[in-house]
């Protein structure tokens, strides 16, 4: 994952907006995005998440008022932010931040989608694979 594909957008200044709880990126030619902290959370891309493979995805809910409490670069390539929640597990490569920049209405609508399916609010209580309250993630 180190290795940053020919043409990937680089960032030229990545700041955190607490009170709107946003990751504002800056790429060169002046395109700047702002990506919830909500967003990151609900698509990061560690396993807890995503999962091992197609189909085991976790849907992610409870993460409105979500905030970053750090962000660490990893290498030339990549961040890696730690939630209010407790997530640190996910690493987001410069193409996967920029992939979240241009793709943020789809990706809530497939996010809403999702929520619809499950029968759930996106403020619900996350659930443990037990059945209980997952406080921390």
């Amino acid at each position: 994952m180190s290795a940053l594909k020919p043409h990937t957008p680089i960032p030229i200044d990545i700041t955190v907006h607490e009170t709107s709880r946003a990751l504002q990126i800056d790429y060169e030619g002046g395109a700047s995005y702002k990506i919830s902290f909500e967003l990151m959370r609900v698509y990061s891309p560690s396993a807890e998440v995503q999962g091992h493979g197609p189909g085991q995805e976790v849907l992610q809910t409870g993460k409105r008022d979500v905030q970053l409490v750090e962000l660490a670069p990893v290498g030339n390539y990549a961040v890696q932010p730690t939630f209010s929640d407790g997530h640190n597990t996910g690493i987001f490569s410069w193409e996967y931040l920029h992939f979240l920049c241009t793709q943020q209405d789809a990706l809530w609508a497939q996010y809403e989608d999702k929520l619809s399916k499950a029968g759930v609010s996106r403020d619900a209580v996350m659930k443990t694979s037990q059945g209980g309250a997952c406080a921390s993630h």
